[in-house]
């Protein structure tokens, strides 16, 4: 017996540790090979992030062929990895290359006959699509090691930028997960656990953000690090190479021609499909399945084969069915964790081969794309966007930020101006002219398009970035004067000396980093106050006017002895202005002991994460609570609800999910704990919960209600993605009429807010007095696809309700807030929640 189980565990041994063999291989060199620096061969484990971060190392010390560079870190601390490969000759002139390229692309500059072909490969920015990051090693030691004359001549005529692991903190979560689960030999079964990871899943990143949607909006510093390569190195071919479904095959562009994006020029999708005649070339003679023009699309200019279109780049999407571990059953058979690892290394060959062989078309290519950019430019009606923001200067700045990161040059106005009947003030409107080269890149981040050949869309059919962040922008058909303009992007703010022994101190709630600025003082125990109305106050330098929602700092009533000196350390880390207020004595509104100023806390907030909800969301409800407010919630499942004291937090936070399996149990937990003074947030079908359990006093009109205003009578079978494409809202722009005198809206100052919406569960306004904070304005559709059928409905919803319950208030929104992080208007709804939550009374019945 003893002898049989012996042999039985060395077959499985031998089984789990067989040698994979991967085409191409390299013979007869001294750098040395993946296994022998990681201990196992490639595919046999999934190689975490600091394995492969050890063996480029390897190779860039090794090879005169390679060069690695750190250009970032992700939010866990992970090195964002660059590899450089090519010829010794042209690593030693890199920097050159690098400019000459450029200024060949943008200015027009005489392009060097042997200028090389810059190409991209960027892989696994899904953490759990692990296949390109392991076969970024392979790739990296065959370009660097092998000694052929393809090679050779590829390094001679390019430039390789192989970026291995996009997402490193979502790689390492789910290589442990796989890791943890392999047996002595795999286990194919779908349903094992390797194959269905807990939430939140490898996917997201730290923040659980989907980072192939943030090459546009560049909310994290992987994105920003990743786009400053791309923009200092204008590569001409971009490579993304993810996973799909374990029972598909293998998919490259081009993609569905009727959904690409219309500034996209026809020669790109020319170039598409000449280099996926290299693909298919690779995977013939491998004798792998594949296909094309089926999925996906190239319309959001946001994700990864994308945004490179819209700059004169070939971006090509790559999917391999992902084996989601080492090996699963699939219908095409057994899928191994190498099988997928060697498809990818065959698509990033062929990617290099087609680009070479291209060259000149795809240099060619570039150029055209920039100067056609500036001939359209000239001939556009539009000549230019002003952006204007008088109140707020920190979120304008992050609207600029994000432009400049994108090389897009903004202008400031030095002296007034007037365009017709609109005036626009020097110091607070900067000027994006379009003749310039990111011409193309302008016209999408400013598009409000609302109707498209193809409405099925694969992602999102709106992105307009001045909405997102409420910044009022208008397009101009002539230019201000030179003389008008300035390069200068914001005047630095001096640091300000705050004059001691005032009588209370003030400062603006409408900045976008007041919110921080108050919970630093909460959390250095000053005493705050929330102006409930407009107020004008004494100062020594003068009469100042505050708006509601302005926080008060009395003197009388700080506990502390150095409580001065903690308010003035805070005030220069945030370094916005503060008001030494001399008297209590307003001159115009309630003075300042009056209880229209009321009591402001720290908040303590619970956010529901977990299983059942929507991880993207939750992700982005947690990012913005610690960059908008500086809170950093405690985070539980909702499984776990019955089990918590509720009576640690003071706000419950409900993020899009599903909440069926919550009984009586928990809702009245919630009930009892509202009752005495907590604030209860949900958006979207955490809304639709509140509502449902009687919480909130709302009636919902549900998502299949909305589907049955499109009618199904008379179509084909073949029109049922037709249909769905438009029953669905897969995420447009809306506007929203906000009541500007309730405490939720405070330091909003336009009463038309933009929101991103991309469900079709609507709120019906409340029938009581005072409950409805925001409605959909008659006319809300801003920018984005949605079916005509479903415009008055939508018209005739609330956005925004809010009542008491017991002591508590209960605030229950439509869409979510903080879509992807840049919904920086929205955002304040909830930030509002959690420091004036319970600043308003309002009966619901």
């Amino acid at each position: 017996m003893k002898y049989c189980l012996s042999v039985a565990l060395l077959l499985l041994s031998c089984f789990a540790t067989a040698d994979i063999t991967y085409v191409p291989q390299v013979k007869d060199s001294t750098l040395p090979a993946p296994q022998q620096v990681l201990g196992f061969t490639v595919g046999q484990w999934h190689a975490r992030h600091d394995q492969i971060q050890r063996y480029f190392e390897q190779v860039a010390q090794s090879s005169n062929r390679a060069q690695l560079e750190v250009i970032g870190y992700s939010h866990e601390q992970r090195p964002l990895l660059q590899l450089v490969i090519s010829s010794e000759r042209n690593l030693q002139r890199l920097e050159h290359i690098r400019s000459q390229h450029v200024a060949a692309a943008r200015s027009g500059k005489e392009r060097q006959a042997d200028a090389p072909v810059i190409i991209w490969l960027g892989y696994s920015v899904h953490g759990n699509e692990p296949s390109g990051a392991n076969a970024a090693l392979l790739l990296a030691h065959y370009l660097a090691a092998a000694d052929n004359d393809e090679v050779q001549q590829w390094l001679d005529n390019a430039v390789i930028l192989l970026q291995p692991v996009l997402n490193p903190d979502g790689h390492d979560r789910f290589a442990l997960w796989a890791n943890m689960h392999k047996g002595a030999a795999p286990v194919a079964d779908p349903q094992h656990r390797e194959h269905n990871e807990p939430w939140p899943n490898g996917r997201p990143n730290h923040y659980w953000f989907d980072l192939n949607r943030d090459w546009l909006l560049l909310q994290h510093p992987e994105s920003r690090a990743r786009i400053a390569q791309y923009q200092q190195w204008l590569p001409n071919v971009v490579g993304d190479y993810h996973e799909m479904g374990t029972n598909s095959s293998y998919f490259f562009q081009p993609g569905i021609p009727s959904r690409n994006y219309p500034l996209t020029p026809q020669r790109n999708f020319e170039l598409t499909a000449k280099l996926a005649g290299y693909h298919a070339a690779a995977f013939d003679q491998a004798q792998q399945l594949y296909y094309t023009e089926e999925s996906f699309d190239d319309f959001y200019v946001g994700k990864g084969s994308t945004y490179p279109d819209i700059q004169g780049s070939v971006g090509i999407l790559f999917e391999q069915a992902s084996s989601r571990g080492h090996l699963q059953d699939s219908i095409n058979g057994p899928l191994s964790f190498a099988a997928t690892i060697q498809n990818q290394l065959t698509a990033s060959l062929s990617t290099i081969r087609g680009a070479v062989a291209e060259r000149e078309a795809l240099l060619s290519y570039q150029q055209e794309f920039y100067s056609s950019a500036r001939q359209q430019a000239r001939g556009d009606k539009i000549k230019g966007y002003m952006l204007t923001e008088t109140a707020d200067s920190s979120r304008l700045a992050a609207l600029l930020d994000v432009l400049q990161r994108h090389h897009v040059e903004v202008l400031q106005l030095t002296r007034d101006w007037q365009d017709d009947d609109k005036k626009f003030v020097a110091g607070s409107s900067y000027y994006v002219p379009l003749q310039q080269p990111q011409y193309r890149l302008i016209k999408a981040m400013f598009s409000t398009e609302k109707t498209f050949p193809d409405n099925t869309f694969y992602d999102v059919s709106a992105w307009t970035l001045p909405y997102a962040y409420n910044i009022a922008f208008t397009a101009l058909g002539r230019e201000p004067g030179k003389s008008q303009l300035t390069a200068q992007w914001l005047p630095a703010t001096a640091n300000q000396l705050l004059p001691e022994g005032a009588y209370a101190y003030a400062f603006d709630w409408r900045d976008q980093r007041a919110p921080l600025l108050l919970q630093a003082l909460l959390a250095e125990q000053l005493q705050v106050r929330a102006a409930l109305d407009d107020f004008t106050a004494q100062t020594h330098a003068g009469n100042v006017s505050l708006t509601a929602g302005a926080m008060l700092i009395p003197a009388a009533l700080q506990q502390q002895s150095d409580w001065f000196a903690r308010l003035q350390r805070v005030q220069q880390q945030f370094n916005l202005p503060l008001y030494a207020i001399s008297s209590g004595l307003t001159v115009q509104g309630s003075d300042l002991g009056s209880h229209k100023f009321t009591p402001v806390t720290l908040p303590r907030v619970l956010l529901l994460a977990g299983p059942g909800i929507n991880s993207t969301e939750a992700g982005e409800v947690w990012y913005n609570l610690e960059r908008l407010a500086g809170i950093s919630p405690s985070m539980a499942e909702p499984q776990r609800l019955r089990r918590l004291d509720l009576s640690h937090y003071s706000h419950i936070l409900l993020p899009d999910g599903n909440y069926a399996d919550w009984q009586d149990t928990e809702i009245n937990q919630l009930k009892a704990w509202l009752e005495q003074g907590g604030v209860l947030w949900g958006h979207k079908r955490g809304a639709a919960l509140l509502a449902k359990a009687g919480l909130l006093k709302a009636t919902l009109w549900q998502p299949e209600e909305m589907s049955s205003l499109i009618s199904a009578d008379n179509l084909r079978y073949a029109d049922k993605e037709l249909l769905a494409g438009k029953q669905r809202i897969a995420g447009a722009i809306y506007q929203a009429e906000l009541d500007l005198s309730h405490p939720l809206t405070f330091g909003i100052t336009n009463a038309k807010l933009p929101v991103f919406k991309n469900s079709t569960l609507l709120l019906q306004p409340a029938s009581a007095a005072f409950v409805n904070v925001a409605l959909y304005s008659r006319a809300p559709q801003l920018a984005g696809y949605t079916a005509a059928e479903y415009i008055p409905r939508i018209s005739q919803s609330a956005l925004l309700l809010a009542h008491n319950v017991g002591r508590g208030r209960v605030i229950g929104m439509t869409d979510n807030p903080v879509f992807r992080g840049y919904f920086y208007g929205s955002s304040r709804l909830l930030v509002n929640a959690l420091y004036l939550g319970s600043s308003f009374s309002t009966k619901a019945d």
